[in-house]
């Protein structure tokens, strides 16, 4: 859109919900003109882990998992068969079984994609 119509600025914030490395992936493209890779499943899981810890920390056992609920669903967003833990993810409401099932996810998909 800025090469196109000549924009000043746009507003990206809502693409960033569910997608932290947004802002590094727009910036790298505008000094480069490339697009860097999507984030691994591994990375999106670690990711999705430090969320839940920081709200953890922040708002409490309750708020801090209803509230990172929302996310999960983007930050795992198109992967191939993952309906099953996503769904055992977003119903969960003890965080130590949640952040189990995302260290389970990070340390299964990172051992998939060293192979």
């Amino acid at each position: 859109m800025r090469d196109e119509y000549g924009l000043d600025g746009a507003m990206i914030g809502r693409a960033s919900i569910g997608n932290p490395w947004f802002f590094n992936q727009v910036k790298h493209y505008l000094q480069t003109g490339k697009k860097i890779d999507e984030p691994s499943i591994a990375e999106r899981a670690e990711m999705a882990i430090r969320h839940l810890k920081m709200a953890l920390e922040w708002k409490g056992d309750v708020l801090g998992v209803l509230e990172t609920r929302r996310h999960y669903g983007t930050y795992f967003k198109g992967i191939a068969n993952f309906k099953e833990t996503k769904s055992r993810i977003l119903t969960e409401n003890d965080p130590a079984t949640i952040l189990q099932e995302l260290d389970r996810v990070k340390k299964s998909f990172f051992e998939k994609e060293l192979a």
